[in-house]
């Protein structure tokens, strides 16, 4: 039987359901009461009957009253610390005198970080946007021509499909168990990546300015001829990154961007890797003399990060177009040129008029945003080749280099990277989530959850171990606040051993390690992206951001770390909608994560050597592993969900994947032979900062709660 249970704790008075055992005198369990199914909509309401207080419970009450059963108090778990809203947290980033050295006018900034972030031109196909990857919640819901074979790890071999597959839910999860739980029942798996699709193999060749069109060189992607394998029916399909495209909101939390955190928390204003690269050089007018100097801005991930796609030969460029190339292009220009904006946006409200957008260009944007001696000069620079591309390429499969003729440019298209990056920083630290229902109940509305969401949220910081890596209002080890608090551990692994690792970076068994080594890769120069192993060679002159070796875990030249297979945690802030999930893009549903984590991963036990303890079973039943999904889905904003400001934005086109003919083979462009032409653009509306009625829905508008 079951009956209603009051303990007092620590002088609060809490509620549960205790079963009785008739004529022993026992309690066999005591659980939390009923939860709600409100939010489950495939999960028909079944309501309980109600507990009745009897002359046995209340006897039993009484028993506890008088401590008869101290064991069972006992069991209680203390109070978990304070919850804590994301509102409270400081947006980082360098400070006002950081800023200042660079930036005249934060608002002008914004603008122009909006502008270009959702202009398809700074594409080399004019039809590929920095956003093209981040429209959805900030990530990508695409389905057609959206996989890419095992590249990090050798692979040029589609094994879910071949070029071009639109995706389907029973391919999900990509790695499949006879028993969800049960990771020994591993019966399918592929190492295929679920990611965004870019732009088609290529090389630069020049720009032809008069018509704001870059001027490439189509090269066949066949493996054959030294391509990917982004090929089929002898023609060129769109590249598809080798890792899944995270959301860039609240993204300005992290401490360092990407999956391997090769954005690097200190900006040199030229490309990812900060004070890695040591001919990272930007031109600075000194007393009317151009000099060359060296930037190191702190707190400005985002910068770095933003400095990597313009020239990723798989995201956004023909290979080797070098920034400058992409300055001559865009500076002349209008922003959004060939895009609508809405008259009401957040920021670029102002450019809603044609008119007055005709008499703005990117050139006049940068002015109006940055100090006069990073752009006034009239004195030339003369870039060599080896200036004019930087041998920080982003690109985690290395492309041939390119070589090119020194060139005479201007100081501001010298310097664009500069702006470019810095500008996109300012407007993505804009894209703060942080009145989510999870925050306004830690802000003190007990029925901004539900009595599901509550149980979920207390197996999100018990049972479920998901706080211990998704820890603070953040929602992610990996922050900016948690990391500068230790940005080494050290930690007691699932062999009983000990290892260091960088915080907020861990190999959770979702691919084998071997496959991409994540954090425990190397930068172009030959460092280690990990700090952890930059710490061990000596190298912590280069990790920047008041890196001090005396407050974190000496490194021992032979200490063992675990660092490889590890990939930063993510924010779960609007997780909702963010899928498909894990750097592999292989879980299609919040249930489907779950499940991994229930089971204690994938390849947990293949990758020991670097998992850290908390993945193991966890035990989870099906009603709790529903709450911590109904819970997930109260870390959504509504703002994000419905697009309003700051999460509002001009019209964008994405491409659908590609054209092809009745009997199913694809059919070549126009305008390049040796590439399949576009099936189709899904274009979304502009849309003001009131957002827009229709929400956004999760990826392949599945339910979240189903696998």
């Amino acid at each position: 039987m079951q009956y209603t249970l009051f303990l007092q704790q620590k002088g609060v008075l809490q509620q549960y359901a205790a079963r009785c055992r008739i004529g022993r005198g026992s309690i066999a369990s005591r659980k939390p009461l009923s939860r709600q199914r409100d939010l489950m909509p495939d999960r028909p309401y079944k309501p309980r009957r109600p507990v009745l207080l009897s002359g046995i419970s209340i006897f039993i009450i009484g028993l506890l009253g008088l401590g008869v059963y101290p064991s069972l108090v006992a069991q209680t778990t203390a109070p978990a610390p304070t919850l804590l809203s994301l509102k409270t947290v400081s947006v980082p980033g360098p400070s006002d005198a950081e800023l200042l050295a660079f930036v005249r006018d934060k608002k002008a900034a914004i603008q122009l970080g909006k502008a270009l972030f959702w202009d398809m031109k700074v594409g080399s196909d004019n039809r590929t946007a920095c956003a093209s990857c981040h429209f959805q919640a900030g990530a990508d819901n695409r389905i057609t021509n959206q996989i890419s074979p095992g590249l990090l790890s050798g692979d040029r071999t589609f094994q879910l499909g071949s070029p071009n597959y639109t995706l389907k839910g029973t391919d999900f999860p990509l790695t499949k168990h006879a028993a969800v739980d049960d990771r020994a029942t591993r019966m399918g798996d592929v190492n295929d990546i679920v990611s965004s699709q870019g732009v088609f193999r290529s090389d630069f060749v020049g720009v032809d300015t008069i018509g704001a069109t870059d001027l490439c060189s189509a090269l066949s992607d066949a493996v054959g001829n030294g391509g990917f394998g982004f090929h089929r029916d002898a023609l060129n399909t769109r590249r598809v990154e080798p890792r899944n495209a995270p959301t860039v909101i609240n993204a300005v939390f992290n401490f360092r961007n990407f999956w391997d955190g090769r954005g690097n928390n200190v900006f040199n204003g030229v490309d990812p890797f900060g004070m890695r690269n040591a001919n990272a050089l930007i031109w600075q007018e000194q007393n009317g003399l151009l000099r060359q100097i060296f930037m190191t801005l702190p707190s400005s991930s985002l910068a770095s990060q933003a400095s990597g796609p313009p020239l990723s030969a798989i995201e956004m460029s023909c290979n080797g177009r070098p920034f400058v190339a992409l300055a001559k292009k865009l500076l002349p220009l209008k922003p959004l040129s060939t895009q609508q904006i809405d008259q009401r946006d957040s920021v670029l409200s102002a450019l809603y008029d044609n008119t007055a957008r005709g008499q703005t260009t990117y050139q006049s944007l940068i002015k109006a945003a940055f100090q006069p001696e990073y752009w006034q000069s009239t004195t030339p620079v003369v870039l060599s080749p080896l200036s004019q591309q930087s041998p920080g390429n982003m690109d985690l499969v290395r492309q041939p280099k390119r070589n090119f003729d020194s060139m005479q440019v201007s100081q501001m298209e010298a310097n664009f990277s500069l702006f470019f990056s810095l500008a996109l920083q300012m407007y993505q630290a804009t894209l703060v989530s942080d009145n989510a229902p999870y925050d306004q109940f830690a802000e003190g509305q007990s029925n901004a959850l539900t009595v599901q969401q509550k149980s979920g949220l207390a197996i999100f910081r018990g049972q479920g171990k998901c706080i211990n890596c998704h820890t603070g209002a953040e929602t992610t080890n990996a922050s900016f606040q948690s990391v500068v608090a230790k940005r080494l551990e050290r930690m007691t692994m699932t062999d009983a051993g000990k290892a260091i690792y960088d915080t907020g970076f861990y190999n959770i068994g979702v691919r084998p390690t071997a496959e991409d080594l994540g954090i425990g890769g190397t930068d172009p120069f030959g460092f280690p992206l990990s700090e952890t192993r930059m710490s061990q060679m000596g190298r912590t002159d280069l990790l920047g951001n008041g890196f001090n070796a005396a407050l974190y875990p000496t490194v021992q030249p032979n200490e063992r770390l675990a660092v490889d297979g590890a990939f930063k945690t993510p924010t779960l802030r609007n997780v909702e909608l963010t899928g498909p999930y894990m750097h592999n893009g292989g879980k299609s549903t919040l249930m489907q994560v779950v499940d991994f984590y229930n089971r204690g991963g994938d390849f947990a036990v293949e990758n020991k050597a670097n998992v850290p303890p908390d993945i193991t079973p966890l035990g989870l039943t099906q009603l709790q592993k529903d709450d911590l999904v109904a819970f997930l889905l109260a870390l959504t904003d509504d703002r994000v969900k419905f697009k309003k400001a700051p999460f509002d934005h001009p019209a964008l086109c994405v491409p659908m994947g590609h054209k092809q003919d009745a009997a199913g083979k694809l059919v070549a462009d126009v305008g390049n032979t040796l590439q399949a032409a576009d099936a189709s653009f899904q274009c979304l509306p502009a849309v003001g900062a009131g957002g827009s009625a229709t929400a956004l829905n999760p990826f392949m508008q599945l339910n979240p709660a189903t696998r």
